[in-house]
């Protein structure tokens, strides 16, 4: 079977005068060893038609960034320490994440991913989860040492019986925590899938979707050759890519 085809986002990137269209390797290399084949979306000033995309495609991922969603996608407004921003890849990827949903397109969203993926839903966001009550510190400092920056770091709980629990089991999972924004209230038609000692929210689905759709706010990327769960949560949205290729290809036949 042909390896199945990943949208994976990209991100707005000032550097040498331009603007360059791009995102970290460590997630297209994720996929490539799950099986997948990643092709990358630029975020680009002008708006995007994804349908002729999605039309070949067999799966989407949306990945982490430095960036955050643009408050005004959540009705809030735009302040210093919301930033910084990436007008382009909102642009791109809200829209995207909904019509992948539509069309049951599998869909994997980290990171930054799990944000859009609930404001897309009509949700909102802590811009600083660290300065909620009873809230931990999620953030992690950048260092020389990446491994050690994306180190595992504290355990989340999958939702028994969920979506992630069938994938990792209803145990708890040592996960990394790279961020300092997180999900505040709940996208129409999500559902927790795990959450971290704190409360804090740490995975989402899209109930009742018609294919697998999934937000994680971990890294799981980073460590997939050497991690067991980071790679069972890549190879399971390979799966289902792997499945929906098939069925598509079915219809066709």
């Amino acid at each position: 079977m042909p390896q199945p085809i990943v949208i994976a986002s990209t991100d707005a990137i000032e550097h040498n005068m331009l603007v360059w269209s791009a995102g970290p390797a460590s997630y297209l290399n994720a996929l490539a060893i799950a099986g997948c084949l990643p092709v990358q979306l630029p975020a680009i000033d002008e708006p995007v038609n994804v349908a002729p995309l999605l039309a070949i495609a067999s799966g989407v991922l949306i990945t982490g960034a430095r960036s955050n969603v643009h408050p005004s996608h959540y009705g809030m407004p735009e302040t210093e320490e919301a930033g910084p921003f990436d007008h382009r890849r909102d642009r791109t990827t809200l829209p995207l994440i909904r019509e992948a949903v539509a069309r049951g397109v599998p869909l994997l969203c980290i990171c930054r991913g799990i944000q859009e993926m609930n404001v897309a839903f009509g949700g909102s966001l802590h811009v600083a989860v660290h300065e909620v009550r009873g809230r931990d510190d999620h953030r992690s400092t950048p260092q020389s040492d990446v491994d050690a920056w994306f180190g595992l770091r504290h355990e989340v709980r999958p939702t028994r019986g969920g979506v992630l629990a069938g994938i990792l089991g209803d145990g708890p999972v040592r996960v990394n925590s790279v961020h300092r924004q997180a999900v505040d209230r709940i996208g129409d038609g999500l559902d927790v899938e795990a959450t971290a000692p704190d409360g804090t929210v740490e995975a989402l689905s899209v109930r009742g979707a018609r294919a697998f759709a999934l937000g994680v706010q971990w890294h799981p990327e980073h460590f997939v050759r050497t991690d067991g769960a980071s790679r069972a949560l890549f190879d399971a949205f390979a799966d289902a890519c792997r499945a929906y290729a098939g069925g598509v290809r079915a219809k066709a036949a």
